[in-house]
Order: structure tokens, then sequence, then C-alpha cells
């Protein structure tokens, strides 16, 4: 069984239930995710019993080279949670796969633009009669986190992949002297590439050096064990976000171009709280979402404040 999921962080998040469908409904079958080879450390908590096939990311426009595709198992079950093609279906049908399972393809649903991204996948599959829960979004604590709490940091994540849904650095540091002046530890995350955001978000709020983790933690396991750790989040509309969600760590999302009907947490989770000022935009412009810009770092303060303790996670399967 072969699914296809080429994209970033949060997108392998809000895709968990259907993995864990898939796995439920063929047990005993060899199971392969292709994906970005970022992705690989968390595969053990995400998607226990899963191969990763590594792929490079792609959105929109030509596909991997289809050299690619011989590298794909041949005659499996594809599932294209890539996206509604055809670029995504194209690259799964040069593998030749007994069977494919797609929006708008092959007897497929038709897609809706309007449908939360965990929703969507679930009702793929339920199409062709395998459940998948859109609530099955708590993975197990990465190995090596420390539990998190109440008096855990306050963990900041300035960055975004498009500096659409990045909030500006000065409102950031805004944020992290509110937290501070509360009594409360700050921590600034980010990649190696974002370490000179994170810097500047921390030099401005006051914060020593060493509160600046940007590109310290050795990957995305390092990453999720550092957002488990943490008192509560905030961030913007990126992966950082579906990992609090995942993890149940209290969290405040600032949410700018992007609708978080479509990708933010579910609603019955009151324990993170989305803030958006209901405008649409493009979320991979050049420029901070003038939406986003409506969100003031009093608004932020205001709902972390209010954050409420998250209710007991649901069981978890362990890695195998």
């Amino acid at each position: 069984m072969l699914a296809l999921r080429a994209l970033g962080l949060g997108d392998l998040l809000t895709a968990v239930p259907v993995l864990r469908g898939m796995a439920r409904a063929f047990p005993d079958g060899h199971r392969v995710l292709a994906a970005p080879r970022a992705l690989a450390p968390l595969l053990p908590v995400v998607a226990p019993g899963y191969e990763l096939l590594d792929v490079p990311a792609f959105v929109g426009g030509e596909p991997p080279a289809l050299a690619f595709a011989s590298r794909l198992p041949r005659g499996v079950l594809a599932v294209n949670l890539h996206g509604r093609g055809p670029e995504s279906h194209e690259l799964l049908r040069a593998a030749r796969p007994g069977r494919l399972i797609g929006f708008e393809v092959d007897g497929g649903p038709a897609w809706d633009e309007r449908e939360h991204e965990v929703v969507r996948w679930c009702r793929l599959l339920a199409h062709h009669a395998i459940p998948a829960d859109p609530g099955d979004l708590d993975i197990a604590l990465p190995l090596g986190a420390a539990p998190r709490g109440p008096d855990g940091p306050t963990l900041i994540h300035p960055g975004a992949a498009s500096r659409a849904r990045r909030w500006p650095a000065e409102r950031w540091a805004a944020v992290a002297r509110g937290e501070l002046e509360r009594g409360r530890r700050v921590l600034v995350s980010g990649s190696a590439g974002e370490a000179p955001l994170a810097a500047e978000v921390a030099a401005r709020a006051g914060l020593p050096p060493e509160a600046s983790l940007a590109g310290r933690t050795r990957d995305l396991a390092g990453l999720a064990a550092l957002v488990a750790s943490a008192g509560r989040v905030a961030c913007g509309d990126t992966g950082v976000a579906h990992l609090a969600t995942a993890l149940r760590v209290p969290s405040v999302l600032l949410f700018g171009p992007t609708d978080p009907a479509r990708w933010g947490p579910p609603q019955d989770r009151p324990w993170h709280r989305a803030l958006w000022a209901g405008m649409h935009g493009d979320p991979h412009a050049h420029a901070p979402d003038p939406g986003l810009l409506q969100i003031a770092p009093a608004d932020v303060l205001d709902a972390l404040s209010a954050l409420p303790e998250p209710a007991a996670p649901r069981p978890v399967p362990p890695a195998r």
C-alpha cells in the first residue's frame, strides 16, 4: 500500500487519521509513505509501521521527474493524499498501481475547496469503505521529550514558509516581553534558516541569546520534543501549530490569508485558540497578509492568558 503526501510537516500531521485508518484496514500489508526525507524522524510516532520513500516536496506544477516513478512499488494500492491532481495522479499512475484511490479519479469523490484538510482525507477513505476518525490526531511523545505542564516555558515560533503568514518580529517580541512580565520563561524556536529571525525576536524582547533555539534542534523529532515540553505555544499557521495540536499543548495560532476552518485546530479542543481577522488572501504572497497584521500583540497575550488545560490525550498506538 502506497500513500503519496509529498508536502511539509503540517500536511503530514493532518494526514495522521487517514494513515492510521489505512493501517487498520490493511494490518498485514507493506505500507509505504512517499514524502520528503526530512519527515522521517517523526514517522515512528506519526505513522508507525510505515516505510518512508523519499520524494521531493512539490505543490502544483510538475511533480518530480517521472523517472522517480520507477522507484515506486508496482501493483500496489496507491492512495493520493497529495491533492486533487492531475500531476499527483499522473505520478502514481506511472507506477502502474493495481488500484488508485484519489479525488476525481477512478470513481473517487468530488473535491470540496472549503473542506477542512483533516476531514477531506477521511472522506476520501470513507468513500472507499475505509473508516478513518478525523479526531484521531494525537501522537505519542517523542523519545526524550519531557512531559509538559502549565509551568513549562512559553514557546514562540515566529517563522512560516511564506512571508504572507509571517507576523512581524517586533510583534512577537512584544508578546515575549508580556509573557516575561507574567513571570513565564520564554523560548524562541525555528529552523536553521530562521535563526536570524529568532535571534531578532529574542534580542528585541531582551531575552538571553540561549533562549533562541532556532537551528539547535537536531531534526523534526527534536522540534517535536521541544514543543511537547512547552507550557504553551504561540505561532502562525505553520507545522509547529499542528505539532501543538497533535501533542495537546495549549496554543495560540495566528491565521492571516487562510481560514482556520480549513487548517486550524478542531473546534472541540478549546485549549487551542485560532486568531483570524476573517480576511482571505494569497498564502504565498511576498508580504505579510493585511488580515494577519490586524492581529495585535495584546490579542495574543489575552488569548495566552485564557488558555485552559487540555483533556487527557487519547490512547496512541505504540510504534512498531
